[in-house]
Protein backbone atom coordinates (compact mmCIF):
# COMPACT_ATOMS: atom_id res chain seq x y z
CA UNK A 1 0.00 0.00 0.00
CA UNK A 2 3.18 1.79 0.88
CA UNK A 3 4.19 2.54 -2.65
CA UNK A 4 0.60 3.20 -4.49
CA UNK A 5 0.40 6.04 -1.75
CA UNK A 6 3.75 7.42 -3.26
CA UNK A 7 3.20 6.78 -6.77
CA UNK A 8 -0.54 9.04 -6.06
CA UNK A 9 1.52 11.69 -4.68
CA UNK A 10 4.23 11.92 -7.61
CA UNK A 11 1.87 11.89 -9.85
CA UNK A 12 -0.67 14.34 -8.23
CA UNK A 13 2.08 17.07 -8.17
CA UNK A 14 3.79 16.15 -11.48
CA UNK A 15 0.61 16.62 -13.33
CA UNK A 16 -0.95 19.30 -11.50
CA UNK A 17 2.24 21.78 -12.44
CA UNK A 18 1.42 21.35 -15.74
CA UNK A 19 -2.31 21.67 -16.20
CA UNK A 20 -3.19 24.27 -13.94
CA UNK A 21 -1.78 27.19 -16.28
CA UNK A 22 -4.30 26.57 -18.43
CA UNK A 23 -7.37 25.56 -16.17
CA UNK A 24 -7.27 21.92 -15.47
CA UNK A 25 -7.03 20.67 -12.38
CA UNK A 26 -5.29 17.45 -13.44
CA UNK A 27 -7.70 14.49 -12.63
CA UNK A 28 -7.96 13.56 -16.58
CA UNK A 29 -4.42 13.09 -16.62
CA UNK A 30 -4.79 11.10 -13.19
CA UNK A 31 -7.41 8.67 -14.48
CA UNK A 32 -5.16 6.50 -16.20
CA UNK A 33 -2.47 6.07 -13.71
CA UNK A 34 -5.10 5.24 -11.17
CA UNK A 35 -7.32 2.23 -13.72
CA UNK A 36 -3.68 1.31 -14.96
CA UNK A 37 -1.10 1.50 -12.18
CA UNK A 38 -2.83 1.91 -8.88
CA UNK A 39 -5.86 -0.70 -9.46
CA UNK A 40 -8.83 1.93 -8.66
CA UNK A 41 -11.61 0.33 -9.84
CA UNK A 42 -14.25 1.40 -11.77
CA UNK A 43 -16.84 3.36 -11.17
CA UNK A 44 -15.27 4.03 -7.61
CA UNK A 45 -12.24 5.68 -9.66
CA UNK A 46 -14.63 8.72 -10.22
CA UNK A 47 -15.24 10.15 -7.02
CA UNK A 48 -11.43 9.19 -5.80
CA UNK A 49 -10.47 11.66 -8.68
CA UNK A 50 -13.09 13.95 -7.36
CA UNK A 51 -11.43 13.94 -3.98
CA UNK A 52 -8.75 15.07 -5.44
CA UNK A 53 -9.99 17.94 -6.99
CA UNK A 54 -11.41 18.54 -3.44
CA UNK A 55 -7.94 18.30 -2.05
CA UNK A 56 -5.85 20.08 -4.72
CA UNK A 57 -7.80 22.65 -5.84
CA UNK A 58 -7.16 25.56 -2.88
CA UNK A 59 -3.63 25.26 -4.28
CA UNK A 60 -4.22 26.58 -7.82
CA UNK A 61 -6.94 28.98 -6.06
CA UNK A 62 -4.72 30.33 -3.15
CA UNK A 63 -2.24 31.55 -6.15
CA UNK A 64 -5.02 32.82 -8.28
CA UNK A 65 -6.51 34.36 -5.37
CA UNK A 66 -3.82 36.26 -4.01
CA UNK A 67 -3.57 37.88 -7.94
CA UNK A 68 -7.20 38.81 -7.82
CA UNK A 69 -7.53 36.66 -10.74
CA UNK A 70 -10.85 35.00 -9.07
CA UNK A 71 -12.98 38.63 -8.90
CA UNK A 72 -14.41 38.39 -12.27
CA UNK A 73 -18.16 37.00 -12.80
CA UNK A 74 -17.02 34.25 -15.08
CA UNK A 75 -15.94 32.30 -12.02
CA UNK A 76 -19.15 32.53 -10.72
CA UNK A 77 -21.71 32.05 -13.70
CA UNK A 78 -19.42 28.86 -13.90
CA UNK A 79 -20.19 27.70 -10.46
CA UNK A 80 -23.58 28.38 -10.50
CA UNK A 81 -24.47 26.22 -13.49
CA UNK A 82 -22.15 23.39 -13.06
CA UNK A 83 -22.93 22.50 -9.70
CA UNK A 84 -26.47 21.23 -10.28
CA UNK A 85 -24.83 19.12 -13.75
CA UNK A 86 -22.86 17.01 -11.32
CA UNK A 87 -25.10 15.63 -9.09
CA UNK A 88 -27.30 14.86 -12.01
CA UNK A 89 -23.76 13.14 -13.76
CA UNK A 90 -22.61 11.32 -10.31
CA UNK A 91 -26.59 9.08 -10.42
CA UNK A 92 -26.13 8.15 -14.12
CA UNK A 93 -22.38 7.51 -13.70
CA UNK A 94 -23.46 4.66 -10.38
CA UNK A 95 -26.59 3.47 -12.19
CA UNK A 96 -26.28 3.59 -15.98
CA UNK A 97 -22.30 3.82 -16.63
CA UNK A 98 -20.54 1.72 -14.25
CA UNK A 99 -17.94 -0.45 -17.02
CA UNK A 100 -14.64 1.57 -18.27
CA UNK A 101 -15.43 0.51 -21.83
CA UNK A 102 -18.13 3.23 -22.42
CA UNK A 103 -16.22 5.44 -20.02
CA UNK A 104 -12.60 5.51 -22.20
CA UNK A 105 -14.31 5.74 -25.82
CA UNK A 106 -16.37 8.78 -24.76
CA UNK A 107 -13.69 10.59 -23.05
CA UNK A 108 -11.68 9.99 -26.45
CA UNK A 109 -14.48 11.30 -28.53
CA UNK A 110 -14.88 14.27 -26.94
CA UNK A 111 -11.38 15.30 -25.98
CA UNK A 112 -9.58 14.43 -29.20
CA UNK A 113 -11.35 17.14 -31.06
CA UNK A 114 -11.26 19.48 -28.59
CA UNK A 115 -7.54 19.50 -28.14
CA UNK A 116 -7.15 19.46 -31.97
CA UNK A 117 -9.57 22.62 -32.66
CA UNK A 118 -8.29 24.45 -30.07
CA UNK A 119 -4.48 23.95 -31.22
CA UNK A 120 -6.23 25.01 -34.96
CA UNK A 121 -7.89 28.14 -33.36
CA UNK A 122 -4.51 29.58 -31.56
CA UNK A 123 -2.38 28.67 -35.01
CA UNK A 124 -4.82 30.50 -37.11
CA UNK A 125 -4.08 34.28 -38.20
CA UNK A 126 -5.18 37.07 -36.49
CA UNK A 127 -6.75 38.38 -38.92
CA UNK A 128 -9.36 34.90 -39.33
CA UNK A 129 -10.61 35.97 -35.34
CA UNK A 130 -14.29 37.23 -36.31
CA UNK A 131 -15.27 34.16 -35.35
CA UNK A 132 -13.84 33.54 -31.56
CA UNK A 133 -16.70 35.65 -29.55
CA UNK A 134 -17.42 35.48 -26.28
CA UNK A 135 -20.26 32.96 -25.55
CA UNK A 136 -23.55 35.05 -24.23
CA UNK A 137 -24.52 34.52 -21.10
CA UNK A 138 -27.37 31.57 -21.99
CA UNK A 139 -24.86 29.79 -23.96
CA UNK A 140 -21.86 29.95 -20.98
CA UNK A 141 -25.35 28.86 -18.94
CA UNK A 142 -25.86 25.57 -20.80
CA UNK A 143 -22.32 24.71 -21.92
CA UNK A 144 -21.40 24.93 -17.73
CA UNK A 145 -24.92 22.78 -17.04
CA UNK A 146 -23.68 20.29 -19.52
CA UNK A 147 -19.81 19.58 -18.68
CA UNK A 148 -21.21 19.98 -15.26
CA UNK A 149 -22.98 16.89 -15.57
CA UNK A 150 -20.07 14.97 -17.90
CA UNK A 151 -17.84 16.00 -15.06
CA UNK A 152 -19.92 14.16 -12.95
CA UNK A 153 -20.11 11.06 -14.60
CA UNK A 154 -16.65 10.74 -15.68
CA UNK A 155 -14.70 12.64 -12.79
CA UNK A 156 -13.36 15.17 -14.99
CA UNK A 157 -14.53 18.03 -12.98
CA UNK A 158 -15.12 19.78 -16.07
CA UNK A 159 -12.08 22.22 -16.37
CA UNK A 160 -10.89 19.95 -19.05
CA UNK A 161 -13.94 20.65 -20.99
CA UNK A 162 -14.43 23.85 -19.91
CA UNK A 163 -10.85 25.21 -21.08
CA UNK A 164 -10.64 24.30 -24.07
CA UNK A 165 -14.21 24.99 -25.95
CA UNK A 166 -14.07 28.72 -24.15
CA UNK A 167 -10.02 29.23 -25.04
CA UNK A 168 -11.20 28.52 -28.72
CA UNK A 169 -13.74 31.37 -28.01
CA UNK A 170 -11.38 33.65 -27.53
CA UNK A 171 -11.40 33.91 -23.26
CA UNK A 172 -7.73 34.95 -22.30
CA UNK A 173 -5.94 32.83 -19.87
CA UNK A 174 -5.32 34.88 -17.26
CA UNK A 175 -9.47 34.81 -17.26
CA UNK A 176 -10.21 30.96 -18.00
CA UNK A 177 -7.79 29.26 -15.85
CA UNK A 178 -8.79 31.12 -12.60
CA UNK A 179 -12.55 30.07 -13.48
CA UNK A 180 -12.58 27.17 -14.87
CA UNK A 181 -10.20 25.94 -11.73
CA UNK A 182 -13.13 27.31 -9.93
CA UNK A 183 -15.81 25.15 -11.08
CA UNK A 184 -13.65 22.34 -10.77
CA UNK A 185 -13.53 22.69 -7.23
CA UNK A 186 -16.75 23.23 -6.37
CA UNK A 187 -18.50 20.63 -8.74
CA UNK A 188 -16.00 18.17 -7.69
CA UNK A 189 -17.02 19.20 -3.50
CA UNK A 190 -20.51 18.74 -4.55
CA UNK A 191 -19.87 15.24 -6.79
CA UNK A 192 -17.71 13.71 -3.79
CA UNK A 193 -20.37 13.93 -1.37
CA UNK A 194 -22.95 13.13 -4.11
CA UNK A 195 -20.94 9.51 -4.56
CA UNK A 196 -20.55 9.43 -0.56
CA UNK A 197 -24.44 9.24 -0.77
CA UNK A 198 -24.97 7.09 -3.78
CA UNK A 199 -22.14 4.54 -2.05
CA UNK A 200 -25.09 3.57 0.42
CA UNK A 201 -27.49 2.71 -1.82
CA UNK A 202 -25.36 0.59 -4.12
CA UNK A 203 -23.44 -2.74 -3.78
CA UNK A 204 -20.57 -1.91 -6.29
CA UNK A 205 -17.36 -0.14 -5.14
CA UNK A 206 -18.57 3.20 -5.25
CA UNK A 207 -17.33 5.28 -2.71
CA UNK A 208 -13.74 6.92 -3.03
CA UNK A 209 -10.43 5.35 -2.03
CA UNK A 210 -9.69 7.92 0.22
CA UNK A 211 -5.75 6.67 1.24
CA UNK A 212 -5.36 7.06 -2.63
CA UNK A 213 -7.21 10.30 -3.24
CA UNK A 214 -5.85 12.29 -0.25
CA UNK A 215 -1.93 11.51 -1.54
CA UNK A 216 -2.75 12.11 -4.81
CA UNK A 217 -4.20 15.44 -3.94
CA UNK A 218 -1.72 16.65 -1.27
CA UNK A 219 0.43 16.23 -4.34
CA UNK A 220 -1.72 18.25 -6.37
CA UNK A 221 -2.28 20.70 -4.28
CA UNK A 222 1.81 21.64 -3.77
CA UNK A 223 1.43 20.91 -8.02
CA UNK A 224 -1.57 23.64 -8.60
CA UNK A 225 0.46 26.09 -6.65
CA UNK A 226 3.63 26.17 -8.21
CA UNK A 227 1.36 25.84 -11.29
CA UNK A 228 -0.63 29.00 -11.18
CA UNK A 229 2.82 30.49 -9.82
CA UNK A 230 4.07 29.90 -13.04
CA UNK A 231 1.22 30.70 -14.99
CA UNK A 232 1.89 34.80 -15.51
CA UNK A 233 5.10 33.98 -16.88
CA UNK A 234 4.12 32.24 -19.80
CA UNK A 235 2.72 33.16 -23.15
CA UNK A 236 -0.79 33.07 -24.27
CA UNK A 237 -0.56 31.42 -27.08
CA UNK A 238 1.63 28.83 -25.22
CA UNK A 239 -0.57 28.23 -22.77
CA UNK A 240 -3.51 27.77 -25.60
CA UNK A 241 -1.46 25.34 -27.35
CA UNK A 242 -0.99 23.39 -24.55
CA UNK A 243 -4.12 23.18 -23.18
CA UNK A 244 -4.96 21.98 -27.00
CA UNK A 245 -2.33 19.08 -26.78
CA UNK A 246 -3.14 18.37 -23.38
CA UNK A 247 -6.77 17.36 -24.48
CA UNK A 248 -5.60 15.21 -27.40
CA UNK A 249 -2.77 13.48 -26.05
CA UNK A 250 -5.31 12.10 -23.24
CA UNK A 251 -8.42 11.84 -25.89
CA UNK A 252 -5.63 9.64 -28.39
CA UNK A 253 -4.60 7.77 -25.37
CA UNK A 254 -8.26 6.83 -24.39
CA UNK A 255 -9.03 5.84 -27.98
CA UNK A 256 -5.87 3.36 -28.14
CA UNK A 257 -7.16 1.72 -24.88
CA UNK A 258 -10.60 1.76 -25.97
CA UNK A 259 -9.40 -0.14 -29.54
CA UNK A 260 -7.07 -2.26 -27.92
CA UNK A 261 -9.77 -3.39 -24.89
Amino acid sequence: MEWTVWVGFAAGLLISTVTAPVGVSGAVFLLPVQLSVLGVPSPAVTPTNLLFNVVAGPGALWRYRRDGALRAGLARRLVAWTLPGVVIGAAVRVFALPGPGVFRVLVAVLLLPLGAWLCLRTLRPARRRSDTAEPSARVLAALALTVGAVGGIYGLGGGSLLGPILAARGIPMARLAPATLAATFSTSLAGAAAYVVLATLSSGPVAPDWTLGLACGLGGLVGGYLGARLQPHLPESALRLLLGMLAATLGTLYATQAMVR
